[in-house]
């Protein structure tokens, strides 16, 4: 079995992820996050918020409505230029990427293709009782526009000067054409972007500097630097609107493949914003005296791709055991409580340590099966720490702490586990 069918296995046996739907047959590329799934998500989400709006003093956040104004999707280009060249087979009515097929012949069934014809990759709906052309809207396909439209008014509101971020965390939608590799492409996704503003002038400089801020933003969430490398885009590869293009990529068992994109945007964003809907979206700097449209450094990751990059890198078969090492202030469970035994009062002083630790900790009690075997359930969720209360417990107040990496227990006062565990778990922002 190779890695990401493993790691799709593990992830629906201890509730990772499961299939959506999955008790109708499951809907293609649409995934559902389980108890533990949603813990690490819920995890890489805030330390990318905290990041971004804790660590630099000109950076907020906003959370855009899903649905907005279909005039916002003319004005960004994705109308008319958000799509994919597809071709059918006019025997087995497959569809296919056009660029995904080297001849005429269909890679299903040998049929003869069709002419490639241009597919909007933007999932339609319509608003109100009526749906006709004039009620078409679109479930947005990127969460970066939310932040556009609101530029004035997170600067009004906020009193920044540029230079300066917005931060957005949304789910978006793509009716992608080949989804797959697990939760790597799929069709409802959640974004973690955050566009910075800037002088024109500037734009070498912020793109350098954010370039660098991600790559170390990776290497904090504990993944192998070996797997990372960026990648630029050639003049050819080059979205609309983009000046320059780097991705951070990762070597998934797959390839190497896009991780998260730094854009520098120009002014292309604000400009047609401006253009369309008749506002004037123009900076002036108070200290030099200019008026200009500021330039955008955009940093897109996906939360999804994060979370798929964090089970992979963190995944390792031993000799007796398979392990998640993640960092552990982003593992989904911190501590384990274990009664070695359900007898002697074991239980209810390892349920008490549980009930306090949990008010500060996400805590797993488990008092069922060998102690062996407790452990290894944890491993295979990457529970960094588990507290075992054992007879010497009785005699002393002393409880052992075990370290998930190395398996070393060690021995501490139960009243002083709660900071010994917090000291370990120290985020580093």
């Amino acid at each position: 079995m190779d890695l990401m069918n493993k790691i799709v296995s593990l992830c629906k046996k201890r509730g990772f992820i499961f299939q959506s739907s999955e008790i109708y047959g499951g809907i293609n590329s649409c995934w559902d996050y389980g108890p533990v799934g949603i813990e690490l998500k819920l995890n890489i989400k805030n330390f990318w918020w905290r990041t971004m709006t804790y660590s630099y003093s000109n950076i907020v956040g906003i959370d855009a409505s899903i649905l907005m104004h279909p005039l916002v999707w003319h004005a960004s280009g994705h109308v008319n230029a958000f799509t994919d060249p597809l071709v059918d087979c006019k025997n087995c009515k497959h569809r296919f990427r056009a660029d995904a097929v080297n001849d005429n012949k269909c890679p299903d069934c040998g049929g003869e293709l069709t002419q490639p014809r241009n597919f909007n990759l933007m999932f339609k709906t319509f608003m109100g009782p009526v749906e006709d052309e004039a009620s078409i809207i679109y479930l947005r396909p990127e969460t970066a526009q939310g932040i556009y439209v609101n530029f004035l008014n997170v600067l009004n509101s906020s009193r920044l000067k540029i230079p300066c971020g917005i931060a957005q965390i949304g789910k978006a939608f793509r009716n992608e054409i080949t989804p797959g590799n697990f939760i790597f492409r799929t069709r409802e996704f959640e974004q973690m972007e955050m566009q910075f503003f800037i002088n024109p002038k500037d734009d070498e400089k912020y793109f350098e500097f954010w370039k660098q801020e991600r790559w170390n933003w990776y290497i904090k969430l504990g993944i192998n630097p070996d797997k990372l490398r960026f990648y630029e885009h050639q003049k050819n590869e080059l979205a609309h609107y983009a000046k320059k293009a780097f991705d951070i990529q990762y070597e998934f068992p797959f390839g190497w493949q896009e991780l998260e994109g730094i854009h520098n945007r120009t002014d292309f964003d604000l400009k047609n914003h401006s253009q369309f809907s008749k506002k004037d979206l123009q900076y002036f700097d108070d200290e030099t005296k200019e008026k200009f449209i500021p330039y955008i450094i955009e940093t897109s990751a996906g939360c999804d791709r994060t979370l798929l990059v964090t089970l992979i890198d963190a995944y390792t078969e031993e000799k007796e055991r398979v392990v998640l090492k993640f960092k552990p202030f982003i593992a989904p469970i911190k501590v384990a409580v274990f009664p070695l035994v359900n007898r002697d009062n074991m239980p209810e002083i390892a349920f008490n340590l549980y009930k306090k630790l949990m008010k500060k900790f996400k805590c797993f009690y488990d008092d069922k099966g060998s102690i062996g075997r407790r452990y290894r359930r944890q491993d295979e969720i990457g529970t960094p720490f588990c507290i075992t209360i054992d007879s010497q417990t009785l005699q002393d107040n002393s409880v052992t702490l075990r370290d998930r990496d190395t398996m070393e227990q060690v021995r501490y006062n139960i009243n002083e586990i709660e900071n010994i565990i917090s000291s370990k778990l120290e985020i580093d922002l």
